[in-house]
């Protein structure tokens, strides 16, 4: 069970995040979805999960590869906006659980097709 302030950072964190890339100049990421926050250690470590769908899998590492090197931008802006003394380290990875849960609706299409069918 997650503290209240833990889960108010990450609700936080959840609107600043997309805002921050927005204000970057790369086009791969600056319109990139957030789909989750999870924090680690108080405010110290983050990972920020986002829907890498709309990238080819051999796209990806250059993706996750641009957000590190954002990462101090990224953590100027929440400070900026937060009044935080401390910002935490965020670790990016691409949340595959939208993708799952599509393969899964497909599956029940699929089943429902054929019931009616019989």
């Amino acid at each position: 069970m997650k503290s209240v302030n833990i889960q108010r950072t990450e609700s936080l964190l959840m609107e600043l995040v997309p805002e921050a890339l927005a204000t970057l100049g790369d086009n791969r990421i600056n319109s990139l979805p957030i789909t989750g926050v999870n924090c680690k250690n108080g405010k110290y470590d983050a990972t920020v999960y986002f829907d890498g769908s709309d990238f080819e899998k051999k796209e990806l590492p250059g993706v996750i590869s641009a957000l590190n090197k954002a990462n101090g931008r990224l953590k100027s802006y929440i400070l900026g906006s937060t009044g935080w003394y401390k910002c935490p380290t965020f670790k990016f990875v691409n949340d595959t659980s939208l993708k799952s849960s599509m393969n899964i609706e497909a599956l029940f299409k699929q089943i429902e097709k054929k019931s009616d069918e019989e």
